[in-house]
This record gives C-alpha cells, structure tokens and sequence, in this order.
C-alpha cells in the first residue's frame, strides 16, 4: 500500500493522532435517565480491563487503550491502536454514585444526582 494511501485512511479514521501515539477521541451518546444521566461509549476491540472511569464533581473522564497491533504486512489496516481519552462535563445536579457496565464493545455509565465533588474510579463490570 502507498504510503499516500495509508496517510489519506489515517486522516479519514483519526489515526494520524493514532501514528503519533496521541490519544484518540471517543464519542459518547449522554441522555437522562430517571434520577441518573447515562453515558455510553463504542470502545471495539478494547478490554474490559483496559478501561478506565474517573468522575470527579460534574466530570467524568473515559480513557482506554486498544492492545498492540500484531505485526502483519497488511494490505488494509484501517483499526487504530492504542489510546483513547474522553473528558465530559455532567448536566447540573449529576456527579453523584456511578456504576459502569461493559458489554459487546460498548461501556455503559450511569451517574446519579447528586454527589460531593470527590475524585472516584468508577468500577467497571463486564456483562456477558
């Protein structure tokens, strides 16, 4: 593959942030719930363990890491490896007990109302 090629696929996917081993942006969806504001992430390809959830106050900040590449003469690789970082701010009142769920390459957060402003890692269950 030209190297022209691969730089156009890389600008196209966000992979030049990839290629200089800057983290990548994930998308979120973020809707309310009863009592609760719900986050959800696509995070294909990335472990249960790899992944990360802090909220802080109205916070919450996502990061995770796709593993290494195995080394293969591709003739496409459109995947992006390694990480991935995402800072979102909480609509009013919300910040309070959090609890994360990961299933089918997506995290699922949801975030009561409430809370103190306290920095906490938001454990991660993986769902079948």
């Amino acid at each position: 593959m030209s190297s022209q090629t691969e730089t156009s696929l890389m600008s196209a996917g966000g992979g030049e942030a990839a290629a200089a081993g800057q983290p990548q942006h994930v998308p979120v969806n973020m809707y309310e719930a009863e009592q609760a504001v719900v986050v959800v992430a696509p995070l294909p390809g990335v472990m249960v363990d790899d992944i990360t959830v802090v909220v802080e106050g109205r916070s919450v900040s996502i990061a995770a890491d796709r593993r290494t590449k195995a080394v293969k003469d591709y003739l496409l690789h459109e995947w992006h490896y390694g990480p991935y970082e995402r800072t979102v701010e909480l609509p009013e009142g919300f910040g309070g007990t959090a609890e994360a769920t990961f299933a089918n390459g997506q995290l699922a957060l949801r975030v009561e109302r409430g809370g103190d402003g306290e920095r906490r890692a938001v454990e991660i269950v993986r769902k079948p």
